[in-house]
């Protein structure tokens, strides 16, 4: 466990110490500040609408407000989860450092956790900022607070499972732009498979689309912890961090 958080430590301070995690922080805040604005503007706008025609039903700020804002959260998550996952091996073996791990007393298991939760620990700080933008709710209105933190919770076991299928691809390259490109392709890949569910009902493409990881966060989104999702979540990111024990492994045995 020392040797994960030394890892983790030093993997958190490489984050900080570039602009990465600050430009990553940067480019989040800019889109998911504008996409607060717009449901909060459109809820507004709806709600006088709807009492100038003398109908001042409740609006459920959960469908207008935090669902959109969430969807469209884990679609930016899209594009921030290749940057982080990229560098985490394709860097170490650009720099030479990759054989110094490989024959290290340090177990393979190790320094794939330390790098992974810290990737993860950052992609965390970056949803804290969309967190920060909804309370501001609380300052004008008495949404649930167990919903949004369900739905938080959707982001991050979402965003852990992509981080860790980023993670492995990153084993596979020591060019930090081929690791992220493939990993916004299998990121994609795995956001479209629900598309199939549209046109076609048949057994193989429930099963397509219930490898989606879209399908497995809407229950989220709305507040709801189904076991199920959270066991696929929990099982994509145990074969991302296997797949990455295994090339890891090989790596070792060629150095």
């Amino acid at each position: 466990m020392r040797n994960v958080i030394t890892i983790y430590q030093k993997e958190i301070k490489s984050y900080f110490s570039s602009p990465i995690a600050y430009g990553l922080m940067a480019f989040f805040a800019l889109l998911s500040g504008w996409f607060f604005y717009l449901y909060v503007a459109i809820f507004v706008d709806r709600s006088l609408q709807m009492q100038m025609a003398g109908r001042p039903q409740p609006m459920d700020m959960m469908e207008w407000v935090v669902r959109p804002i969430l969807m469209n959260v884990s679609v930016i998550g899209l594009f921030m989860i290749p940057m982080i996952s990229m560098r985490l091996f394709a860097e170490e073996k650009r720099s030479g450092t990759i054989e110094l791990l490989a024959t290290s007393p340090v177990r393979d298991i190790e320094i794939i956790l330390g790098k992974w939760f810290a990737a993860l620990t950052l992609y965390a700080c970056v949803l804290l900022i969309a967190a920060l933008n909804l309370t501001l709710l609380f300052a004008y209105g008495k949404p649930d607070w167990k919903p949004i933190m369900v739905g938080f919770l959707g982001l991050l076991l979402q965003g852990g499972t992509l981080l860790a299928l980023g993670t492995f691809i990153s084993t596979t390259s020591r060019n930090q732009i081929i690791a992220g490109t493939a990993t916004f392709a299998i990121c994609l890949l795995l956001w479209v498979l629900d598309w199939v569910s549209a046109y076609n009902s048949e057994a193989w493409a429930k099963v397509v689309a219930y490898l989606s990881v879209v399908t497995h966060f809407e229950p989220f989104s709305k507040g709801v912890i189904d076991t199920k999702d959270v066991v696929f979540y929990l099982s994509m990111i145990f074969l991302g961090l296997f797949l990455t024990s295994r090339s890891l492994e090989s790596l070792r045995w060629r150095a």
